[in-house]
């Protein structure tokens, strides 16, 4: 696995001699930078196309990695300080232009996560908040003054206009009166069933509020005025629209009861997430669209530009045969990724279900702002991703270079293809403890409802057993990758 001299000398078929190092190395860099900037082009051609701008801007960032991780494994043979000076340059293009991307996958991500623990499907638009219900069979119609028969909210609001048109008291008599029966005995019992029902009414309002929540000592006290101007009047107020033949139920019980929807505390949460992550996303693309158009970035491009006819080499070490100056760097690379890896937990790791990625979640922090102290743990992961794809773009100026029949199989892939598989897992690691490190943010809003916490507090927990599932996996693939010769 290590042995990067087997199968990779590079020869000239025609002329039968070695192909020097710099000619290997400036081939790479010249394709390289032709795709930067024919990604560029297609940025700037993309126009109102946002699909065709955000695929622009990923091949940019991909050709910008790819030249800034091979100037990193290969820097012995250029000139070091246009290297390091490039590379800089590089690496914040690509970090400003991903992080506008980074937020919208963030969004997605955690918005798929609120529907999938909720048990609802996720809708294709909108935002995290539970539709309204569907109308149903007396959904179209109000309990008016107590009455069995129901009239349309336009009509009843007709009616109280009318009555207060043609001279209804100002000492609160109904809008909106019901002929009872003649004095007596029916009357009566007719007139104590329609108050039974406004009080059980009233009371279910005092007790739960309209939302669901407890009913504030105003809400109770106006509940209780109009029980006691419905018991004087004889006639019972207009109450919530609901099912005829019962008690109407609140907004958010509605809500929750019907199938696959969001609980309150879930669709808040969305909401909330998605409030903070759209703003950082705009921010992002305010700040990507204003680097597009800096003075910094057109010398970054015009320094590709000159990488895509010319490479700065050191002429003693760029003459060297390729086979004996490229495979050293690639392996001094290699080994610094087996030093990191050996770092990591990866015996822990290897149980599932181990709760590594759970320690110190609940670890207190030195400042409200600082970040959790369960992402400490996810540092090494993250320098042990970075030096994986380090090591894939040196295997690449390798492989691509290769003379047929001298590589592998199509049975055994190169290196460079298992690492790939390696750097997936330990990105799909990096995305989730982003995105719990956003929904832990967001649990330390002030004033957030009891139930919007807990839900961001079970999102957080589901994105880092996402982490500990990706770094299961990653240790899986490493193992295979360690063991294939």
């Amino acid at each position: 696995m290590t042995d990067y001299a087997m199968g990779s000398a590079v020869t000239s078929g025609d002329q039968g001699q070695a192909t020097t190092a710099g000619d290997v190395l400036s081939r790479y860099l010249h394709a390289q930078a032709g795709d930067f900037l024919r990604s560029l082009r297609l940025h700037r051609e993309s126009g109102s196309d946002a699909e065709e701008a955000v695929e622009a801007a990923r091949l940019l960032r991909q050709s910008a990695r790819r030249i800034s991780g091979v100037l990193h494994t290969y820097r012995p043979l250029t000139d070091p300080v246009w290297a390091d000076q490039l590379r800089a340059e590089l690496a914040w293009l690509s970090g400003m232009l991903a992080r506008e991307h980074a937020y919208a996958a963030r969004l997605a991500r955690l918005r798929g996560a609120l529907h999938r623990l909720s048990g609802a499907p996720l809708p294709e638009q909108g935002a995290d908040r539970p539709a309204d219900p569907p109308p149903g069979p007396g959904a179209g119609r109000a309990r008016v003054a107590g009455t069995d028969n129901g009239a349309a909210p336009g009509a009843a609001g007709r009616t109280a206009r009318g009555a207060r048109s043609h001279g209804a008291s100002a000492a609160g008599a109904p809008a909106v009166s019901a002929k009872l029966p003649a004095d007596g005995a029916g009357g009566r019992a007719v007139r104590a069933g329609r108050l039974g029902e406004q009080r059980s009414r009233d009371a279910q309002a005092a007790r739960g509020g309209r939302d669901g929540r407890e009913a504030l000592p105003g809400e109770r006290a106006g509940a209780a005025r109009s029980t006691g101007r419905a018991a004087s009047a004889g006639t019972a107020t207009p109450g919530p629209a609901g099912p005829v033949g019962g008690p109407a139920g609140t907004r958010g019980e509605a809500d929750e009861a019907r199938p696959g929807a969001l609980t309150v505390g879930a669709a808040r949460a969305g909401a909330l997430l998605e409030r903070q992550l759209t703003l950082a996303r705009t921010r992002a693309h305010t700040a990507a669209l204003q680097a597009l158009g800096s003075s910094r970035f057109h010398a970054v491009a015009d320094a590709v530009a000159l990488l895509a006819s010319d490479v700065p080499l050191i002429a003693s070490a760029a003459d060297e045969p390729a086979d004996t100056a490229l495979p050293p760097l690639a392996e001094l690379a290699h080994r610094r990724l087996l030093e990191a890896i050996d770092a990591l937990p990866l015996g822990r790791a290897g149980h599932p279900y181990n709760a590594e990625a759970l320690t110190h979640g609940l670890a207190a922090t030195p400042s409200a702002d600082a970040p959790p102290a369960s992402e400490a743990q996810d540092a090494p992961w993250h320098q042990v991703r970075r030096l994986v794809r380090i090591g894939r773009y040196a295997l690449e100026v390798l492989d691509e270079h290769q003379p047929l029949g001298t590589g592998p199989t199509e049975a055994e892939p190169t290196l460079a293809v298992r690492l790939l598989a390696a750097s997936q897992a330990l990105e799909r690691h990096r995305d989730a403890a982003e995105a719990a490190a956003a929904a832990a943010a967001a649990a330390r809003t002030p004033r957030i409802a009891p139930a919007t916490a807990y839900a961001l507090g079970i999102l957080h927990a589901d994105q880092r057993h996402e982490v500990e599932a990706a770094r299961f996996a990653f240790g899986r693939i490493w193992q295979r990758a360690a063991t294939t010769p």
